[in-house]
Formats: C-alpha cells, structure tokens, sequence
C-alpha cells in the first residue's frame, strides 16, 4: 500500500539522478500511455446542500515527459463520460441527461495542456501547476490544475518507466453549457484525476 511518506517520493528525485546522465535514450521527451488499472477521473458536487462524489474511467492518456526541460512535458487525457457514475441512481442520469453532460451526444470528455509551471525546487509537485484546454458537451474553456507526478512506492530512484499522475482542480459547470438542475446542484465541480502511466516503447 502507498503510504503519505512514499507518496512524497516525487518523480523529481528521479530527475535529479538522470540529468546527470548522457544517455541517447534521454535526449527527447518519453512518452507514457495509461496502464491497464487504476485510471479514473473523480469529481464531487453539492446535491442540495450536501457533497456527493462521482467518477468515469479514463478511456486514454498520452504524455510526453522531457526529463531535462520538464516545463516542456505534455499531456492530452480523454475521459469516457458516458460511463460517469454517482452514488445514486437520480444523480447519475441526471449528470447524463441532456441540459447537464449530455453523453448521448458527448460521451468523452477531453483535457490537452498547454502550460507546464513547475513547483518549488524545479519539481512537478509542491505546488507545480498544468494549464490546458478542457473540451466538455463540445465547449472548450482554459482550465488549470494542481499537478503531482511520482514514482510508485518502491521502485529505484532511477526508474522512471511507470509512473503515477494526479491532477486536482475545480470548474464551473455553467461555462460548459451544463446548466442543468440549478436549484439542486451547485455550479463548482470539483475534479480529481489519477491515473498510473507506463513508457510506451
């Protein structure tokens, strides 16, 4: 199980080791796809006053991780949306229905990033940020997130090959076009994505 203290072992201790390498292997950016557990994007709502929690299944991922220029790494994530659930029957169709995510006519959701800014230390952690195009219902909006990236518990300093993402952040559902049931949910949603990514070779 991965502990606070090995959840800290970020992927800039990695780094740290391979910058002071010369490998050919290493002279452009690595690219990751999602591996086959554990990707799923979550989110929470208020239903009437009181915190509801959801998630649907990250369908794909491509990441290009540049170890030497890391605030040149990007990231393009599609969701599959119309797999979304709740903890209710009632809340889930409606999430699907068409004035809220309309899946029969949008059934993915979509994030591609545009910005990288690194946190303390140079690191993707400790307040580093992913900024990015958020397609949802077919609207577009800019849209930033916390962003952790770190190796899993256990594995060498100088292993990078499989890796875990975290991105946190919150929008507002009106700027979608996500209208519906205005006097039972609140317009903020808060969005949690974690997935665990390996090297695509």
């Amino acid at each position: 199980m991965t502990t606070p203290h090995n959840r800290r072992q970020f992927l800039a201790y990695g780094v740290a080791t391979l910058a002071s390498l010369s490998t050919p292997a290493w002279s452009a950016p690595r690219r990751y796809n999602l591996s086959a557990r554990n990707a799923t994007i979550g989110f929470d709502f208020s239903l009437s006053g009181v915190r509801q929690n959801g998630s649907a299944p990250l369908k794909s991922a491509d990441l290009r991780i540049d170890v030497k220029n890391l605030a040149a790494s990007q990231a393009t994530v599609t969701a599959d949306i119309s797999r979304a659930k709740t903890g209710f029957i009632f809340a889930t169709d409606a999430l699907k229905s068409a004035s809220v995510l309309d899946t029969a006519n949008h059934p993915t959701a979509s994030f591609r990033s545009t910005k990288v800014t690194l946190g303390s230390n140079g690191r993707l952690s400790e307040g580093a940020t992913l900024a990015g195009e958020l397609t949802l219902r077919g609207v577009t909006r800019t849209v930033r997130f916390d962003a952790a990236l770190y190796r899993p518990a256990g594995s060498a300093a100088d292993s990078l090959d499989q890796l875990e993402v975290h991105l946190k952040g919150a929008i507002n559902r009106n700027d979608f076009g996500a209208t519906g049931y205005p006097d039972l949910v609140d317009p903020i949603v808060g969005l949690n994505i974690r997935a665990e990514i390996a090297v695509s070779e």
